[in-house]
This record gives C-alpha cells, sequence and structure tokens, in this order.
C-alpha cells in the first residue's frame, strides 16, 4: 500500500503522482516522497494497521523526517479534461507519522465530499464512482515565492505566471489577487502586479501553517526577477515537451531553486491578460442587454459574456439564496463553492487570480468569471442587472 514517489507509475498512482514520478525520473527537480494507495471503496481509512504505519514511519525517516504536503493522487482528477483543482482536502506543513497518518485519512475521506459528487456529475461520470484513490506525501518546500505557471498552447504565445510570497495556497486558492506575468517566446516579459497583503507558511516544529501579514513595502513589489521568470518559462517548455502538451504547473522557490509539485494538462483555454495577446472568440452571448452602464474591470477568468441579475454572497449559510441563472459575487471562492457554479451564470471575486483553483473549474464548467474586482460587494447590490464579460475581464452595470 506504500510506495514511494519514483516507482509510482502505474494506474494506482492516480494522475498528480503518476505525473511527479515520470518527472522526478527525468531528472527534473521534485520533491521526493512517497504514495499510499487507498481501496476504492476507502474502507482502511478506518485506521491503518501496524505494517501500513511502519511503512510510512520508514518512509518519513528516509526524507529525514521534515514537514510534509499531504495531497489526493486520484484516478479522477489531474486528466486532459477535468483536473478536479481544489476539490480534494490538502494539508501543509504536517510533520509526525500520527499526524501524518491523520492527514493521508482525511485525505482519502475528502473523495466523498459534496463539491467532488457534484464536480463528477457535471462532468457526466457517475456520482460516487469505485475511483481509484491515493494520497501523496511530499517534502514541503518551505518557499520564499510560489505560483502557478499554465506553458504555451500553441507556439509563440507567452507563458502565463502567477505568484506570491510564502506558499502557494493564497494563489491556488484565489484567497489574495496574485502578481501576473507573461513571458514570451523571445523573452519579453508583461507584469501586472497584484496586492498581496498575506502570506502562509509552514510553522517550525510545529504541525500545520500560519498566515501573516505581508510588511507593506512588499505587498506591491514584484515576487519574481526578470531572471526568475526566464528560468521558469524555460522548466515549463521542457516539462511540457515531457508530456506533450500544454501544462497547469504548480511551483516553489526556495534558496534560489525552482521546485515542482505540480503538473497537470491545461484542460480549457485561459483568457489573455487585457490589453494582451490575440482577440479570441469570447463564447456564447446570454440575454445581451445594451442600456448606458458603467464599467469595472479586473482580471479575466473564464470566457463568456452573460447579462443576469447579481446575487452577493458572503459565505457558506449563504448559499441557498443563490437562483439558478444569478451571477454570484463573493470576496474569493473555495472548493466547498463548486456547486454553485452548476446554477450561476458567472462568477465575480473581490481577489483571486485566473490561475486559481475556482477560476480552472469556472473554465470546466463553462461559465464567465472575473476575477480582482475591489470592493464588488460594495460597488454591486444584489438583484443589479450586471453584465460580466469574462473574455475582456469586465462587469456591466446596467
Amino acid at each position: 500500500m506504500v510506495r514511494t514517489l519514483s516507482d509510482s507509475h502505474d494506474g494506482r498512482s492516480g494522475g498528480k503522482a503518476r505525473s511527479l514520478a515520470r518527472l522526478l525520473r527525468a531528472g527534473f527537480p521534485v520533491p521526493d516522497g512517497f504514495v499510499v494507495y487507498v481501496d476504492a471503496d476507502r474502507s482502511f481509512a478506518s485506521q491503518f494497521d501496524d505494517t501500513v504505519r511502519d511503512r510510512i514511519d520508514l518512509e518519513l525517516s528516509r526524507l529525514g523526517d521534515p514537514a510534509v504536503a499531504v495531497r489526493s493522487s486520484a484516478a479522477d482528477e489531474d486528466k486532459a479534461d477535468a483536473s478536479a483543482a481544489g476539490m480534494y482536502d490538502t494539508f501543509l506543513g504536517v510533520r509526525g507519522t500520527d499526524e501524518v497518518c491523520a492527514a493521508i485519512v482525511s485525505c482519502a475521506r475528502s473523495a466523498d465530499s459534496v463539491r467532488i459528487r457534484d464536480y463528477r456529475r457535471r462532468g457526466g461520470g457517475a456520482e460516487d464512482p469505485a475511483t481509484v484513490m491515493s494520497v501523496l506525501v511530499q517534502v514541503l518546500i518551505e518557499a520564499e515565492v510560489s505560483g502557478v505557471m499554465f506553458t504555451p498552447r500553441r507556439v509563440n504565445e507567452p507563458t502565463r505566471i502567477e505568484s506570491s510570497w510564502g506558499l502557494g495556497l493564497s494563489v491556488v486558492n484565489g484567497g489574495l489577487t496574485p502578481d501576473s506575468y507573461e513571458v514570451g517566446p523571445a523573452g519579453a516579459i508583461t507584469a501586472t502586479l497584484g496586492i498581496k497583503k498575506v502570506r502562509t507558511d509552514a510553522v517550525d516544529a510545529q504541525n500545520g501553517t500560519t498566515t501573516t501579514s505581508v510588511a507593506n513595502e512588499l505587498q506591491t513589489v514584484r515576487t519574481l526577477s526578470d531572471e526568475a521568470l526566464l528560468g521558469l518559462e524555460s522548466l515549463g517548455a521542457r516539462v511540457s515537451a515531457v508530456f506533450g502538451g500544454p501544462q497547469d504547473i504548480e511551483w516553489a522557490i526556495a534558496d534560489g531553486t525552482i521546485w515542482i509539485v505540480q503538473s497537470r494538462p491545461v484542460t480549457a483555454v485561459l483568457p489573455p491578460l487585457p490589453g494582451t495577446g490575440p482577440v479570441m472568440d469570447s463564447g456564447p452571448v446570454v440575454n445581451s442587454v445594451l442600456l448606458p452602464a458603467a464599467t469595472l474591470d479586473g482580471t479575466p477568468g473564464s470566457h463568456g459574456v452573460v447579462t443576469a441579475p447579481a446575487r452577493i454572497v458572503s459565505g457558506l449559510s449563504a448559499f441557498s439564496d443563490v437562483k439558478p441563472g444569478e451571477v454570484v459575487i463573493c470576496s474569493f471562492t473555495d472548493p466547498s463553492w463548486t456547486p454553485l457554479f452548476s446554477i450561476a451564470a458567472g462568477v465575480i471575486t473581490e481577489v483571486g487570480g485566473a490561475l486559481s483553483h475556482a477560476a480552472i473549474v469556472a473554465r470546466e464548467y463553462g461559465i464567465p468569471a472575473v476575477l480582482g474586482v475591489t470592493s464588488a460587494r460594495v460597488r454591486i447590490a444584489n438583484g443589479d442587472l450586471i453584465t460580466i464579460d469574462g473574455t475582456a475581464g469586465t462587469i456591466t452595470m446596467h
């Protein structure tokens, strides 16, 4: 039931572990780790027997008993047509055999959550299939800077990179507006700076992570130098060559070294940054209304244009207020919000980037999304008729 990461190349290892194992064996900078196989019915999750527990303890010792990241590696995620981005639970900064075993159990059990059942159903699959489920445990890279990179779909298109200080959790979860960069094939760099008010880091000698405020002078300065961006672009091109297609890569930088912590296929077309890239089909226009209007700007997150009433959502308790066909407006979304994507006409967030889990899932669901619209919940009221253009990154208020 336990296998080293470099040996985790069969179907039971799941998409995430299998891709990282391939890169690790090819000499790419991937943190070492191991994979724990889970029965399809996840019955093992009630407890570990001594043999499995001893093997996990042995693997942790082999790695030097570090803080680790515990993440899912299921058969129905990280695929070319379905990322399952953020659907399963992740645990960072976990230390010690007892805590690692507990995190593995919790990660495995998240396969039965409401959000993953909705995601499977939306994708045309069974709501609760006997999915092959493994759990990946890797040395945690205690990063100074981390983020996400989308490599180009075609020749002469740029590499897209989003980044922030500390661990990448706030970037992928959309908890802040990250720096956004494009690196062209000739090395030309375009930078749009985010507002990085917080950072997440592992807690030394303790279990878990902590989120702290970023010094004022660092909130609006670049997290990546030109040299680092060119290094990421080059590494991304090499990774894409291994897999034969564009990749969604999570990365971390510590002590000047770039580490790859995930690589999966890009599942849907990413809107270009405003003012860059070719003009693209913005997708279907639904219930278009042309009236005098004011416009708010944000980050394009998911293609499409729709005109519909606004619905402010402050948290999980307000989900029942959302009516089919409304545009959801919130501070940011996390994976538990996925069921709303089945009924919402579009999504607007006050923070977040186009490479976050929420934006990826919005693109897969085919609904427009605009991210990083400052004070959207104050500037737009419940019931306001708005047009959201996820390709241009604009909201028009009628």
